[in-house]
């Protein structure tokens, strides 16, 4: 029997430390340049963008199962 997982809308929150972390020294380059940007620097600015987004996406699930309320 396999088991779904407790906190499904959690696993949102892994996507900042891929983004930061495990993708890093793939997109650790200088060459290709994005909106007049470095690759890196570009690569950088979306994670960060992107991280508000996924701790959103998450509280959003969570809410949507009952849990985490205003004050909690």
């Amino acid at each position: 029997m396999k088991q779904r997982p407790r906190h499904p809308a959690l696993t949102w929150l892994l996507l900042p430390y891929v983004l930061f972390l495990a993708v890093l020294p793939a997109a650790n380059r200088v060459a290709p340049t994005v909106l007049g940007l470095p690759f890196l620097f570009f690569w950088m600015l979306v994670a960060t963008l992107a991280t508000p987004l996924a701790v959103w996406l998450a509280r959003r699930g969570d809410r949507a199962r009952g849990r985490g309320g205003e004050g909690a």
